[in-house]
């Protein structure tokens, strides 16, 4: 089996796994209780918090723990729009369902506006036209995710934060699919919120956390109880969120060797359509401008387009068409839409890890061609 889905979800690292087996049988008290039970629970939960906090370049109050990332950038959008008051959010027409989603619910809740910054045909921002919306829409929110989860294109981080700050925005990031895959400074990035989900770098599902800035904090989200400092009520996931830490820990060591050891796979797959797929091309912008770990694939159409997934799954090989988190739309990709991408030609999203090899890549272009495409 050659698993290159691994922008859905990545396989959690063995110490991770192991680490969080001991903790759930050793550490089961609630982290909000005062005995001892509950402080050596709430020890497992600081020390992640700190570990993050640390590796992220922010104050560990910084910090607060969530479901993943799709509950994270709910909070922040509606936090913006309800408790700090601000009117027009700007954001692109490529981001993840869970911002569009959500700023179109909150479009209907509260008298609020959403402009759409203008993108090219590789999925790259018009810096030009993101400048005109800022200066004509002072103290707005700018929603713009750091790598895109369909086309792996990435936003040039260091001429975003700038003009937010010159024109007053506050600038979130849905960083789902970089965190724990580059050695991110949220101080240099320019963050005033970010979202990330630990199964994208190897931790567990159903964990992740949104980094608010100190300043911008909103009311609680998730109402209830007092924990995280009454930021999000709900007895905490020790266990994931322990698990997160390790992960994130074990993702960015050795950094350097990882980011040459993927891209020298998707360089291989790169060659390999060039010499063994007349036709294909990729989606997005070139590897300089895009994530090291996705390649979005466009492949000649054949009589065999409308059942490609299913022939690659039949040998083994699982990749994806887009975001898994709506491949039960039943619609075709807003991403691949909005750069104008054939809708007639089959496109693939192929995403690497470090437990990927230069073999499968060459199994995968050997499949393709042998199912006639």
């Amino acid at each position: 089996m050659i698993y290159f889905d691994n922008a859905a979800s990545t396989p959690v690292f063995d110490s991770v796994s192991e680490h969080m087996y001991l903790l759930q049988k050793e550490v089961f008290g609630n982290p909000s209780a005062l005995h001892a039970f509950g402080r050596k629970a709430r020890v497992e939960v600081e020390r992640a918090r700190a570990l993050i906090a640390k590796k992220m370049n922010v104050q560990p109050a910084e910090i607060f723990f969530t479901s993943g990332g799709t509950e994270a950038n709910n909070a922040i959008l509606w936090g913006c729009a309800k408790d700090l008051n601000r009117k027009v959010f700007i954001t692109s027409p490529t981001e993840h369902p869970c911002v569009l989603n959500t700023l179109e619910s909150i479009c209907k809740s509260l008298p609020v506006e959403v402009q759409f910054v203008d993108i090219d045909n590789m999925g790259q921002i018009d810096m030009s036209h993101l400048e005109f919306l800022l200066k004509n829409n002072k103290n707005a929110v700018v929603s713009l995710m750091h790598a895109n989860n369909e086309t792996g294109v990435l936003l040039p981080m260091n001429e975003v934060a700038p003009l937010c700050k010159e024109n007053g925005a506050l600038f979130h990031s849905d960083i789902v699919q970089t965190a724990g895959k580059y050695n991110l400074d949220f101080q240099s990035l320019g963050f005033d919120f970010a979202a990330v989900s630990a199964h994208k770098f190897h931790g567990p599902k159903g964990v992740g956390f949104m980094y608010v800035r100190s300043g911008s904090f909103f009311k609680p989200f998730i109402t209830g109880g007092m924990q995280e400092r009454k930021m999000r009520a709900g007895t905490e996931n020790v266990v994931g969120i322990s698990g997160m830490g390790k992960a994130l820990y074990f993702a960015l060591e050795n950094m350097n060797d990882t980011i040459a050891y993927v891209s020298s796979i998707k360089e291989r797959l790169l060659n390999l359509l060039k010499t063994e797929i007349p036709g294909a091309f990729v989606n997005g912008s070139p590897m300089e401008k895009s994530l090291y770990s996705l390649v979005n694939i466009s492949l000649p159409k054949t009589y065999n387009s409308e059942m490609l997934l299913a022939k690659l799954d039949i040998e083994g090989i699982a990749v994806s068409t887009g975001s898994a988190c709506n491949s039960g739309s039943g619609k075709g990709s807003h991403v691949l839409t909005a750069i104008g991408a054939d809708p007639e030609r089959p496109s693939v999203r192929v995403s690497f890890s470090r437990f990927n090899t230069i073999e499968e890549v060459d199994r995968f272009a050997e499949v393709l061609k042998g199912i006639g495409v």
